[in-house]
């Protein structure tokens, strides 16, 4: 059986950033803080390991026989305002966790460990951004990193740009210990997040989180509208404030596309669209919700003299459309002061 020190060489060397052992037994605590956020409402209708807790906290509901979890962190660039390109056009910002296919490149690295204990006569499931666990848990537990106050898990030297996924196998493995907690007195995230959504050591009211409201359906809450500001999808506030997250250097892979141009997605069919857009998480699979989004940004966004006869007939043009779009285009109108009969 290969070491759990072989392995890790194995997934660092594919581009993890940091790899932690732990055991397969129930996420209990998880389980009890899923349910009570349930019962709360904070998870506001958020359906990812919130669905099925019992599934999501038990990993022998991924494997029988389960033995082990590898959870592995694969790192991302942070936003970096000095390469940002400048445009007189207006942009719609996306999360630095969504630049690119991350998970893509995740699943890849983690399978370079269930690979290598396949060969050796051990069963092994990749799991990664999906409903089957909670990954920030496992993360904790396998000593990768910290529970932060922003409910990020923070990764000692490289804060909390990274996705998680693990391997669960039947092999063995020795466990890592988890890592101290290192928020001591820090506040950093409750004051620099935009809508208050962060209400205790930890603890998010995912109605009031942008990242969130930004993939639930209905209307965009009108209370919430300004502090979205430009974004598109994901908000990285509560990272780019926070100390250990600060100052990171992994760099970009050349692929990334940071920010999208809101006259364009505004203007696309459903296909063009769906080719740009179609790899975020998107309410119902309704694109209606992206232009959604994309009119609350645009309300929000600086619009220079070149472009302010297009902003207005693109927004008196979806005023036309069906009652949330036209709702949303109107609120955006009147950001502009332009009239709309």
């Amino acid at each position: 059986m290969p070491t759990a020190a072989e392995l890790r060489s194995i997934g660092l060397a594919a581009g993890l950033t940091a790899v932690g052992f732990t055991h397969a037994e129930p996420f209990h605590e998880a389980r009890v803080t899923i349910e009570a956020y349930k019962e709360r409402g904070l998870h506001a209708g958020m359906q990812f390991t919130y669905r099925n807790p019992e599934r999501s906290t038990t990993p022998t509901r991924i494997l029988d026989d389960a033995q082990c979890l590898i959870v592995g962190a694969w790192p991302y660039a942070a936003p970096n305002p000095s390469t940002t390109e400048t445009t007189d056009r207006p942009q719609a910002d996306v999360a630095a966790y969504a630049w690119r296919d991350h998970y893509a490149s995740l699943k890849t690295a983690l399978g370079t460990m269930a690979d290598t204990l396949i060969d050796h006569g051990y069963q092994a499931r990749v799991v990664a951004d999906d409903n089957a666990l909670v990954d920030r848990a496992a993360a904790v537990r396998a000593g990768i990193g910290w529970a932060g106050k922003n409910s990020n898990v923070l990764l000692p030297g490289h804060g909390s740009w990274f996705v998680l996924g693990a391997v669960v196998t039947n092999a063995d493995l020795a466990i890592d210990a988890p890592v101290e907690p290192a928020c001591g007195t820090c506040r950093r995230c409750f004051d620099g997040c935009p809508t208050d959504a962060i209400i205790a050591d930890g603890v998010l009211d995912a109605r009031r989180c942008l990242a969130w409201l930004l993939q639930a359906d209905g209307d965009f809450p009108l209370e919430f509208r300004k502090a979205l500001g430009t974004r598109i999808y994901g908000c990285d506030d509560c990272q780019t404030v926070c100390p250990p997250s600060r100052g990171t250097t992994t760099d970009l892979l050349g692929d990334e596309v940071t920010s999208l141009d809101l006259l364009d997605m505004l203007t696309k069919d459903d296909d063009d669209l769906l080719a740009a857009v179609g790899r975020w998480y998107i309410p119902k699979r309704d694109l209606r919700y992206v232009r959604r989004n994309a009119l609350v940004a645009l309300g929000n966004a600086t619009i220079s003299a070149d472009h302010q006869d297009e902003v207005a007939r693109l927004l008196i043009h979806y005023a036309s459309h069906d009652d949330m779009l036209a709702e949303h285009a109107r609120w955006a109108a009147a950001e502009h002061g332009i009239v709309i009969n």
